[in-house]
């Protein structure tokens, strides 16, 4: 088996991640594994051991907090870019559950016990005064991914750079680590804890603990790819949210999973009403879903838009918000995902996508997100929701110069509703290179191997004498009309391979 040395990193704000210098010497499932985890099993009634009965354990974290915490890993491991190939659905483990409920107890912002560090992947977080829920320090070890780069494939031969740009990256990999396939998490308050030198009293302390051990240096944490695609053969092939997934597991009932349940009235017996006979209509025709036809696909919005109120197109993820938007008052609810009653331009500020200059943003929507998690970033404070609603995040438009041979398939290929294109700058003169050079294959709607600036010059986006483009990757189409438009004369095609896409004129 491989070993590899642990990354050695400092303390920041709320979250640590200890040097960990070890060697991965237990299999995920071996008996010495169980062995060590079950010393770590906290029994609540110790005379529960009479024979016949069985022990009782104490849980240190209510259900609520394990089901969100599992969600909010579940649901960032799926979301993750570029997109893994091998992301494994991951499930609560008791065992992981009660060695982080031992160690939480101990009250030593410290990774440990070192024993158990052999095996497990752990992190840590800590906080007190205001409530914060488990979810908002999940969320936290997300956000490290804005310091992080993945490396590019080639890179990993045959091992791959680091790649943090930031104090710490490593709770971010942990938590997307593909094989790491169990969590188990518990919260503790201590009366008296030692954080960085100081004592900090009646401190909340949360301690999640991972099995396969992952964060291997020079080892990317995925394989990047379509999403399943290279799933480990004991899935079976299954796919779930972008996860390799096999099934439900299996769940037992405790006390704690009826906490919220209450009893169910009887539903009163009602006589049916006699069915009203009404004269036959003649059946109308179900309505066509209106297309919007534009030519810009940036729109121009103030600092109080929210998302909900834009449409729902396709041409409706990307924006130009104005300056001065964090000194705006406009709410906005969430970290990283957004409640989509949040004005967009807050929410862009808030990630540090955009300054207080304003700029352009590019949105990506969410469907059905389970809660939403307050933080202060950037000057804008956000607030929290516990609520399932639909979401946003956003991403900085990025500007690529190109040249007359580029294609969208070379620089933003489409992967799915959500492919964000950069906005290119064309140079002059490409309307007179060749065809077989700068093909442009379609009419409007171009395949993906066509030249960007000489398919934005036929679609009359920008003039011979270049200009910036806006983009928008689409999927793939049967076929290709060409025709003659402002002297280029595109090619028709039957395609059945890659994407297609649309330009759109940059407002000046």
């Amino acid at each position: 088996m491989v070993a590899a040395m642990r990354r050695a990193l400092s303390p920041v704000l709320l979250l640590l991640l200890a040097a960990r210098l070890a060697a991965s010497i237990f299999l995920p499932d071996s008996l010495e594994l169980k062995r060590l985890l079950s010393r770590y099993q906290v029994e609540l009634e110790p005379n529960a051991t009479a024979p016949g009965s069985s022990p009782r354990q104490r849980r240190a974290i209510p259900w609520a907090d394990r089901e969100e915490i599992l969600a909010l890993h579940n649901k960032l491991r799926g979301d993750v870019y570029p997109t893994a190939s091998n992301m494994e659905y991951m499930v609560w483990d008791d065992e992981l559950e009660r060695s982080a409920t031992h160690w939480a107890e101990e009250c030593q912002w410290e990774h440990g016990p070192k024993d158990l560090l052999m095996s497990i992947g752990q992190n840590l977080a800590v906080h007190w005064g205001r409530y914060r829920s488990p979810a908002y320090h999940v969320q936290a070890w997300y956000d490290e991914v804005k310091d992080y780069t993945y490396p590019y494939p080639y890179e990993c031969i045959p091992w791959c750079p680091e790649r943090c740009s930031g104090p710490m990256c490593t709770h971010y990999t942990q938590l997307v680590w593909a094989t790491t396939s169990r969590v188990g998490c518990a919260v503790h308050i201590c009366p008296r804890m030692s954080v960085w030198g100081e004592i900090w009293e009646n401190s909340v302390y949360l301690v999640c603990n991972y099995s396969p051990k992952g964060n291997w240096i020079g080892e990317a944490p995925y394989q990047p790819g379509r999403p399943c695609s290279q799933c480990p053969p004991s899935y079976g092939g299954g796919c779930r949210d972008n996860l390799c997934y096999k099934g439900d597991p299996e769940r037992h009932e405790t006390p704690e999973m009826n906490e919220v349940e209450r009893p169910q009235l009887p539903v009163p017996q009602t006589t049916p009403a006699k069915p009203v006979t009404r004269p036959k209509s003649k059946p109308k025709k179900p309505l066509s879903p209106k297309v919007t036809r534009t030519n810009f696909l940036a729109q121009n919005i103030r600092c109080e838009t929210r998302m909900r109120d834009k449409c729902k197109g396709v041409t409706c993820s990307r924006y130009n918000c104005p300056a001065n938007c964090a000194n705006n008052r406009a709410k906005v609810w969430g970290t990283s995902y957004y409640d989509v009653q949040s004005s967009i331009c807050r929410a862009a500020v808030h990630h540090g996508v955009i300054d207080n200059t304003g700029g352009l943003v590019d949105i990506t929507r969410q469907d059905n997100f389970p809660f939403f998690v307050k933080a202060t970033k950037n000057g804008v404070e956000s607030l929290s929701k516990y609520k399932t609603a639909n979401a946003f995040m956003v991403a900085k438009v990025h500007i690529a110069s190109v040249d007359c041979y580029t294609t969208v398939a070379e620089i933003c290929p489409f992967r799915s509703t959500s492919s964000h294109c950069p906005r290119v700058d064309c140079p002059a003169n490409c309307k007179n290179e060749p065809s077989y050079w700068a093909p442009v294959i379609g009419s409007n709607i171009y395949a993906d191997n066509s030249s960007i600036c000489r398919a934005a010059i036929h679609a009359g986006v920008i003039k011979a004498t270049g200009g910036s483009v806006d983009i928008l990757a689409l999927d793939k189409r049967k076929s290709y009309a060409g025709s003659l438009k402002n002297g280029i004369q595109s090619e028709s095609k039957a395609q059945t391979e890659g994407g297609s896409f649309r330009a759109f004129t940059v407002r000046v």
